[in-house]
């Protein structure tokens, strides 16, 4: 029996001490399929957990179409016990991530698995033999191919809605990595800001202020000024200028930056983004929301078709709901600690309180980031979630 299970095509046993969970490498489209809709099954009915969409998720993994495998390797695995699929993960290196910050890191990410210790140990067994055949020395996560991938796992706020752009994990995720041996590596926190009623005076004459003293210029633009001017590149290159000090940062390529302006561009409402320049008409700070898709996406569990296309459309544009999600804020550095946020805000947030807004999700910031922490003491708010990632030598 046991070299039935130990030459199974395909199959590795990363767990030799019970026999029933076995990993497989995903090799077909059929496998690929059963990977990116497992943790939409695994959470059906829970109203905390927003599905991702499984056609979003198969352009991730597609090498062809997402840039990030021009420096990386990766590998994905399905965990089986007793014949039935009970958890997936992603095993990833990031070259360019590695060298920029000088360590020898495997990634896990899009890590999920029934509450069972074998299952979870199996699979970040087969993310450590990952890693150490391409000879890395640290297993970290959950990290994607870059930022702009779900990453962090959910160790606080499991009683509330999670958004379109984050994990949503049960709570005993975290509980098993601890049993494995994994320990904090960095933290993210989340707040629930209250849309305000009227902005104080005081922020209004910052912004005016900061603006007259820096001369700059507030752009509100449709989406076809944004592809005439190009304003998609110099956006991600705006955010490459931004992020590249954040954990983990991996500078975006320009075939990244292609693919990332396609998928925004087609989420994003023209009326809530809001462009920063300078006197010579450089940019040099952003502000792109929209409203949350969460609600939308749980009702069509992820799935466009045969009608979810609709709840999403509906909304975007018809009947948006009362929370919206601040995806990505930028400031070049060289502006910031300069009140340049205070025209952002001014501009967003009376935007938001024409539109019928009552609270903004602002999505992970580091909890070492005092810069971005900083932005949010004007207003009312919540710290309502907590992710971390993990990690341990190899």
């Amino acid at each position: 029996m046991w070299e039935f299970f130990l030459t199974l095509s395909g199959c590795t046993n990363l767990n030799l001490y019970d026999m029933a969970v076995q990993i497989k490498t995903v090799t077909t489209r059929s496998e690929l399929k059963t990977f990116v809709r497992f943790a939409n099954k695994l959470y059906k009915g829970n109203s905390f957990y927003v599905p991702s969409m499984p056609f979003d998720d198969i352009n991730t993994f597609d090498k062809d179409k997402n840039g990030a495998y021009d420096f990386s390797d990766a590998e994905l695995y399905l965990a089986y016990k007793d014949g039935k699929v009970a958890g997936r993960v992603a095993a990833i290196v990031n070259r360019r991530a590695n060298e920029a910050w000088n360590v020898n890191q495997v990634r896990f990410g899009w890590i999920d698995f029934i509450d069972d210790l074998e299952v979870s140990k199996a699979l970040l067994d087969a993310v450590v033999g990952f890693g150490k055949a391409h000879g890395m020395t640290q297993v970290v996560g959950p990290l994607g191919f870059t930022d702009f991938d779900p990453e962090g796992m959910l160790v606080e706020g499991f009683d509330r809605l999670s958004t379109m752009a984050l994990i949503y994990n049960h709570p005993y995720y975290p509980e098993h990595m601890k049993k494995h041996g994994y320990t904090k590596e960095t933290g993210w926190v989340e707040y629930r800001i209250t849309v305000p009623e009227e902005l104080p005076e005081r922020h209004i004459k910052l912004a005016e202020l900061v603006r007259e003293r820096y001369d700059l210029k507030v752009r509100k633009l449709t989406k076809s000024q944004i592809r005439k001017e190009n304003y998609g590149h110099k956006l991600f290159q705006l955010i490459n200028e931004t992020y590249c000090v954040l954990y983990g940062y991996s500078l975006l390529s320009p075939k990244q930056i292609d693919s990332y302006v396609d998928l925004y561009l087609g989420l994003v409402d023209a009326k809530m983004l809001t462009f920063i320049e300078d006197k010579n008409g450089d940019l040099i700070a952003a502000g792109i929301t929209i409203p949350s898709m969460s609600e939308a996406l749980q009702k069509c569990n992820g799935e466009l078709f045969p009608f979810g296309w609709w709840h999403l459309l509906k909304a975007m544009y018809w009947k948006k709901p009362e929370t919206l999600d601040l995806l990505l804020i930028g400031i070049r550095p060289d502006y910031q600690n300069k009140g340049v946020n205070s025209l952002l805000f001014v501009d967003l947030f009376s935007t938001y309180k024409k539109m019928g807004f009552r609270y903004a999700e602002t999505n992970a910031n580091l909890e070492t980031n005092s810069k971005v922490q900083a932005m949010w003491v004007p207003f009312e708010k919540e710290l309502h979630k907590r992710r971390w990632v993990f990690g341990k030598e190899i």
